[in-house]
């Protein structure tokens, strides 16, 4: 999407136009669930509504929206206890959306990812010589391995520290839910644990276990995992570093020209899956 920062006598607020992403019959969606969430005091922003009654608007042939402006910044890295503070707010819009009645697919599950690696395949050697190998062998494993029936409802799917605000060194706010989706709550936290627990060079990037313990006491003490999500964990965190890295890799190879986007390296999840495919079980992520 394209967003803008427009200051007013009013206040301020961003203006994002949607690009060819994101589907418009999924713009009510993501519009009624940060409504709901502001609603219910959660840190999100505030649909704005227009002139004419509606929260979706038009501007120069593409659908637009105005949400209100949250106070704040993104940290590049996080520390042990913002990881603690995101898995409360976490724990919280999921105790929210449970009962929230809208749904949609999660169109980046692992029903795609094999759909996007055939898109890539023949190029993958372009980024990385085994690419291609490493993404074929982990996706026959998770596929054999995913589960089935773990509590689900609606997720952001998309935590990266540039989307968690804080303000004073507390969360202030939780922004950019064009990916939310019904999925299971337990590949929210596999998401997180992915894009919030790793730091240092790609070359030598490695696992923070007191981040990973922080961020799940922080979520565990509004919401108890349950066993099959605790040993589900491996599985889900292999599966999010997969959903990373094919559309890592499918943006590496499908630039879009003129795009003012800042492409990422596709071989950090390379280096996380890496990581999860160590794993025993999952008292590994915390101790």
């Amino acid at each position: 999407n394209t967003n803008y920062f427009i200051e007013t006598e009013k206040g301020k607020f961003i203006l994002t136009l949607y690009e060819k992403r994101v589907e418009e019959k999924d713009l009510p969606f993501f519009i009624g669930l940060m409504k709901n969430l502001f609603n219910e005091n959660f840190p999100s922003p505030e649909p704005i509504i227009n002139k004419n009654g509606n929260y979706i608007s038009e501007v120069l042939g593409k659908k637009a929206a105005v949400v209100s402006f949250l106070e704040g910044k993104a940290k590049k890295i996080l520390n042990p206890m913002d990881c603690y503070n995101v898995g409360i707010g976490t724990a919280k819009m999921h105790m929210i959306t449970k009962n929230l009645p809208g749904k949609r697919i999660n169109k980046l599950s692992i029903n795609s990812w094999k759909n996007i690696y055939n898109r890539v395949k023949n190029d993958c050697s372009k980024i990385h010589p085994n690419l291609g190998d490493v993404i074929e062998k982990n996706l026959i494993e998770i596929e054999k391995n995913w589960p089935k029936n773990l509590p689900s409802g609606i997720i952001h799917a998309d935590l990266f520290p540039d989307n968690i605000f804080f303000k004073n060194n507390e969360l202030s706010g939780i922004i950019d839910f064009y990916f939310s989706c019904n999925d299971f709550y337990a590949f929210e936290i596999a998401v997180c644990l992915n894009a919030l627990c790793f730091e240092g060079e790609k070359e030598n990037l490695s696992f923070n276990v007191t981040k990973a313990k922080k961020f799940i006491d922080g979520y565990s003490s509004i919401r108890n995992l349950n066993e099959d999500e605790k040993n589900s964990l491996k599985i889900l965190c292999q599966g999010a570093a997969i959903r990373f890295l094919l559309t890592r890799v499918f943006d590496y190879l499908n630039l879009i020209e003129g795009a003012l986007v800042k492409i990422k390296d596709p071989v950090e999840y390379l280096k996380r899956l890496e990581f999860h495919n160590s794993v025993q079980n999952y008292q590994d992520y915390f101790f």
